[in-house]
């Protein structure tokens, strides 16, 4: 690497000091880039187009660093005695040869990896994967070393006000949770509990663990998050043990919002399991929902989501267990707007329609979106590395890429309409059964 100047010093140390300095590091990335540290300046200009994605200087910067190089051509073994060339003599002309795999790695600082993500949560595209904590934290706390927990306790780093649209989710939320944390005396009043569950259902990748994760940085509770490969155990009696331990761990770090994920899976009618393990594991998740005593789960917050909750055990939903019921359903248009935001704001991107996208793509979940995000940047990748210019993600880039996509939601759809129409017993999927009727898919 070549040896930088006094001057390039005493800018990064500017930058490191100031580094939402856009003309200073881009001034940094220059310099950078005229002493042949091109990695460098291509990261330092990266940065700059993250905070400011439409700044001409330094999608110009861009351009030159990633031009492909010009490759001297190749000349045959001198002879012993050559001739001296005249000093006029034009060079050969050759066509330059371009460096993919410089250009790829070029690129791939210059792009942001594909799966943008907020710093400590997961992404706001509604899927159900959720970031596990890089080491477990005590079972009795964070100050305790001894009997250290095999299950991750998280602190969420989110609120609702972090989830786009979906008005009438928040509410329902706020009435089951929200609003008797905040308001104490009331609670007392009204003898509202602060135990309880809840059931999220819909389609998949539509937000229901991001909306966990969000209610439990709303409370200022801890998160713990269960599937049921977490649980299940190849030894009789483990699934059990593993179940008991959670809810142990969740009731010494209350408030804390338990998160069991694919409910369906884990807690799934009994009459049609046909194990007896699974179904001694449906019976302890049972116990512990209803707790030792009275006052054993307070503070703790059971959510669960499902995107078949008819698959559930019904025993699982009755009152005092997961007894309140909220459709989470594809994005609405704040929430459309909201998510390709997320998706595109550390892309590269240049006069993005906002408002077509989102009229063009009802029905779309999150991670519908993500994808359609994602199929674009791709677009504008491989059309940069054949040009050898790197260039902005447009809506053209969208659009076409929204050509090649269909909602996701469709085959739920179709199941879940079944049920709505001829399984809605006591009026369960009221709310399922009128929007559908609204979407005209009755």
């Amino acid at each position: 690497m070549p040896e930088e100047s006094p001057l390039i010093k005493s800018l990064r140390a500017a930058v490191d000091a100031a580094p939402d300095d856009v003309p200073l590091r881009l001034h940094l990335a220059q310099l950078l880039l005229e002493a042949g540290i091109s990695q460098d300046a291509i990261s330092h200009v990266a940065t700059a187009l993250q905070r400011e994605p439409g700044n001409a200087d330094a999608q110009a910067l861009i351009a030159r660093a990633v031009a492909p190089p010009v490759t001297a051509p190749a000349t045959a073994p001198a002879p012993a005695a050559p001739a001296p060339a005249p000093s006029d003599a034009p060079a050969p002309a050759e066509a330059p040869r371009y460096d993919w795999k410089q250009a790829e790695d070029e690129l791939s600082d210059v792009i942001p990896p594909r799966f943008v993500e907020t710093e400590g949560t997961e992404e706001t595209d509604g899927t159900n994967e959720t970031p596990k904590t890089e080491a477990p934290l005590s079972a009795h706390g964070d100050d305790n070393p001894a009997g250290t927990s095999a299950w991750d306790v998280e602190t969420a780093g989110l609120s609702l006000a972090d989830v786009g649209g979906m008005e009438q989710v928040k509410e329902r939320l706020d009435a089951a949770f929200l609003a008797p944390m905040r308001n104490p005396e009331l609670r007392k009043l009204y003898g509202k509990s602060l135990r309880g569950g809840l059931l999220m259902y819909g389609p998949p990748g539509c937000g229901k663990t991001y909306i966990a994760r969000a209610v439990a940085g709303e409370l200022g509770a801890r998160f713990m998050t269960v599937s049921i490969t977490d649980v299940l155990d190849m030894w009789i009696g483990n699934a059990e043990r593993n179940l008991r331990e959670l809810f142990e761990t969740a009731r010494r770090n209350a408030p804390c919002v338990v998160f069991l994920d694919e409910l369906d899976a884990l807690g799934a009618k009994r009459s049609q399991i046909r194990h007896t393990g699974l179904r001694t594991t449906v019976n302890q998740l049972l116990t512990e929902l209803d707790g030792v005593d009275a006052q054993a789960n307070e503070g703790l917050f059971v959510l669960a989501a499902t995107n078949h909750p008819w698959d559930v055990d019904p025993a699982l939903r009755r009152p005092g267990r997961l007894d309140r019921t909220i459709l989470v359903l594809p994005p609405d248009e704040p929430a459309r707007e909201s998510i390709l935001r997320h998706h595109l704001k550390d892309r590269p991107v240049a006069r993005i329609d906002l408002r077509k996208l989102v009229k063009r793509t009802d029905g779309f979940s999150g991670a519908d979106l993500r994808h359609l995000c994602e199929s674009a940047a791709e677009r504008a990748l491989m059309d940069s590395v054949r040009t050898g210019r790197a260039r902005m993600i447009e809506t053209d880039d969208l659009l076409a890429a929204l050509t090649q996509l269909r909602p996701s939601t469709g085959p739920w759809f179709n199941s879940a309409r079944s049920v709505a129409q001829f399984a809605n017993e006591g009026g369960q999927y009221d709310e399922l059964l009128a929007y559908l009727k609204k979407k005209r898919m009755l």
